[in-house]
């Protein structure tokens, strides 16, 4: 992507700032962040011309003046405990997407958002973008809803819309986010400091880990997609926690047990993975760095 107008909501968090860094160099980005989990300190290092922050709500995305070529919409409230300390987040994020569709509706720009795995919740491996949702949780509700809206609004408007599957997502920019950081972050964090992760459960649930810069490329192709479209975006392996462990004690050299405790969650999440034809097929998008490659990566980038 070369010479756009981008609007990136969510834009001082963890994905948004690794998808800022991707773009500002050869593109005018406008950030707009409430700072509910991102911070501003994300975004020093990307201080330019091309690039100016607003923290200000998504939903008063009307009272800004500035025409998009393109909005990647993650200013999501995004982990499961927010909602369930708050169920009223679900009621946010249908407004902010709501803001959002109304935005690209007057301007016929294109929109790409950041849905969640979490949706296929109950459902039997590998996830496949066709399934029919479970009722599960508050958090997958909010995307959920946002995924039909943005159906609706390319139905009746014409508005092209890009659902994006977050699988588990981790890499750079992600210290802010604190205990909601991906686990293969916080695990390495740990270990790093001499420290027992923390497992709830057995540690034989599974993830789909998938790194920054991998979900930044796929939001930037699905960005050309005409219609209304839901991807998933993951690497189409997963690893136990046990795994994980095992991976970051080889990578770390050292014999790190984890500490297991009782599972305090009824609907947790047993096992992602990710199908990843329709991306490869519709969108061109194949994830590149794998969880060994990955997991240096960030080791190398949170010393």
């Amino acid at each position: 992507m070369k010479d756009k107008r981008v609007i990136v909501t969510g834009g001082a968090g963890f994905i948004g700032t690794n998808l800022v860094e991707r773009l500002v160099t050869d593109n005018e980005v406008l950030v707009i962040d409430n700072l509910h989990t991102g911070t501003n300190e994300n975004l020093k290092e990307f201080e330019s011309e091309n690039l100016r922050v607003l923290n200000e709500d998504v939903k008063n995305l009307h009272n800004i003046d500035f025409d998009a070529d393109v909005v990647f919409h993650l200013g999501f409230y995004s982990a499961s405990p927010m909602y369930r300390n708050n169920p009223q987040l679900v009621a946010e994020v249908v407004s902010g997407m709501i803001s959002v569709l109304e935005y690209a509706k007057e301007r016929g720009t294109p929109v790409v958002f950041s849905s969640t795995s979490s949706i296929y919740n109950g459902v039997t491996p590998p996830h496949r973008e066709d399934i029919i949702p479970a009722v599960t949780d508050l958090y997958t509700e909010g995307r959920i809803a946002s995924e039909r809206l943005g159906e609706l609004y390319n139905k009746l408007h014409g508005v092209n819309v890009a659902a994006m599957r977050f699988f588990s997502v981790y890499g750079h920019h992600e210290k802010a986010k604190a205990e909601y950081a991906n686990l293969a972050t916080q695990f390495l964090w740990a270990m790093k400091n001499n420290e027992s992760p923390v497992i709830y459960g057995d540690g034989e649930q599974r993830r789909d880990f998938v790194y920054a810069t991998d979900v930044t490329e796929a939001l930037i192709k699905a960005s050309e997609f005409k219609g209304f479209g839901i991807f998933n975006v993951g690497s189409g392996k997963n690893y136990s926690l046990n795994e994980l462990v095992d991976k970051l004690n080889k990578l770390l050299g050292k014999n790190i047990k984890p500490q297991y405790i009782e599972m305090p969650v009824k609907n947790y999440v047993r096992e992602t993975l990710a199908d990843t034809s329709r991306a490869k097929k519709l969108i061109g998008f194949e994830a590149k760095i794998g969880l060994d490659r990955g997991l240096e990566l960030i080791n190398k980038y949170y010393r």
